[in-house]
């Protein structure tokens, strides 16, 4: 059985897609990009990559996990020079214990960057 879930304050889905689903005790997210509630993003690339972890960090605890409990992460970037401040704004949100990533660098439908994870579901809300 399987669960949808989507966190509020944050941007909906551009799609006909789920911000997460939730299926046993494992939490399935949908990218995330760098906007806010309000359909804007931040003018710096290493704040755009704050908002976009922000963002997935909602859907996490809408969905009763946490970046404690992640255990895969997706990073796609549009630019190989981004790695650097992804990386150092990445550490700040998932440095303590880093999961499983893989990060490419794409081509995105107008966007710089996206971002999805696996994690486990800590509590049910």
């Amino acid at each position: 059985m399987k669960r949808i879930t989507a966190a509020q304050n944050s941007p909906s889905p551009a799609g006909p897609y789920s911000q997460a689903v939730v299926s046993g005790n494992l939490v399935w997210t949908a990218g995330q990009i760098p906007l806010d509630a309000s359909g804007s993003q931040p003018d710096s690339f290493e704040e755009r990559v704050r908002q976009t972890l922000r963002n997935l960090e909602a859907c996490l605890r809408a969905a009763g996990s946490d970046f404690d409990h992640v255990i895969k992460v997706n990073g796609y970037l549009t630019d190989p020079d981004q790695l650097e401040t992804f990386n150092r704004v990445y550490r700040e949100f998932l440095g303590h214990a880093p999961p499983a990533r893989t990060t490419v660098c794409v081509s995105l439908w107008g966007v710089e960057l996206e971002i999805d994870c696996v994690a486990q579901v800590i509590e049910h809300p």
